[in-house]
């Protein structure tokens, strides 16, 4: 393939497997499907169900947005490989699609820091709840991580627009992520390499110690609760945040080791990790959302027993 930086980038569908990609492409429009339909219900619930109209809620809600977001993002790349419409995409093609992961996971971390804080004062400081989280704040808390998740990328991203592209252009998933095309640059990679640890670093990780600090301070609150039912009933209401927290964490790091370490594995584990990556917890979040909340819960039991009548 051509070292000139403007030729295509061809996508990877099941390496080995083209046979079959029709095959996989049902379970993952399934999937899809799932993922459009889940996060819609949460938020037409959300905004239509009064008593929902609470912090605890509201961060949901940018939670659904930015796991719907994931989905529109890449819906297109993943089954068009699948389903042969789609070979190869633009470089710019390519750095826009990695623009908007990047940005939506950073947004997801984000998302659910905010939610550990609303647990955190929920549980730790219950009486100074409602003039600490005041719909003025949860705005403020809203433009602050949308600053955050779509600001700090871009330097990284616009310069991958400038690197020379001089190995085989075929990358490792049916999307385009920023750790996959330097990694086809002959340029100069130090300073994409260098600002995307330290936004790793200063964003994801920070985020998950922080998580990780506000539920020990929560479990701390909890035991000092002197009957066992109150500490269940306190504890109940984390239990749903804890699940789409790892949800979240584990398949990135999961991504990573296999990109850092991985380089001898099957590239079908790649695309595995890949896939896992972008569409579990948008799957997941859903589905948490409705089984571990009772509101929503009976909310979504309304809604199908009146269509069902």
């Amino acid at each position: 393939i051509s070292n000139h930086s403007s030729s295509g980038f061809v996508l990877t569908g099941l390496t080995g497997l083209e046979v079959d990609d029709l095959w996989v492409s049902i379970p993952l429009s399934i999937i899809y499907a799932m993922v459009f339909l889940g996060n819609c219900m949460v938020l037409h619930v959300i905004r239509t169900e009064p008593s929902l109209h609470e912090p605890m809620f509201y961060f949901l809600a940018m939670l659904a947005l930015t796991d719907l977001s994931m989905g529109l993002s890449t819906v297109h790349t993943v089954l068009g490989v699948l389903w042969r419409f789609i070979q190869e995409v633009s470089l710019d093609s390519c750095i826009a699609q990695s623009y908007f992961i990047h940005s939506l996971s950073l947004m997801e971390s984000s998302v659910l820091l905010a939610m550990s804080f609303d647990r955190y004062i929920a549980i730790c400081n219950p009486l100074r709840y409602s003039s600490i989280l005041t719909n003025d704040n949860i705005v403020k808390i809203g433009v602050m991580i949308l600053c955050r998740s779509f600001f700090l990328i871009p330097p990284v991203i616009i310069r991958l627009k400038f690197l020379n592209y001089c190995r085989p252009h075929v990358l490792s998933h049916s999307f385009c992520l920023h750790q996959d095309l330097i990694q086809m640059a002959c340029s100069d990679i130090r300073f994409n390499n260098i600002y995307a640890l330290a936004l790793v670093i200063s964003t994801l990780l920070l985020d998950a110690v922080l998580i990780l600090i506000s539920y020990v301070m929560i479990l701390h609150t909890v035991l000092a609760i002197a009957s066992r039912e109150e500490r269940m009933k306190s504890l109940q209401t984390c239990v749903s945040h804890i699940c789409a927290v790892l949800v979240f964490y584990i398949p990135i790091i999961g991504l990573t080791m296999v990109h850092r370490f991985g380089k001898h594995l099957s590239p079908l584990v790649h695309v595995f990790m890949g896939n896992i990556y972008i569409l579990f917890p948008p799957l997941m979040n859903p589905i948490i959302y409705s089984i571990k909340t009772q509101q929503i819960r009976r909310r979504i039991q309304r809604l199908f027993y009146l269509k069902g009548t």
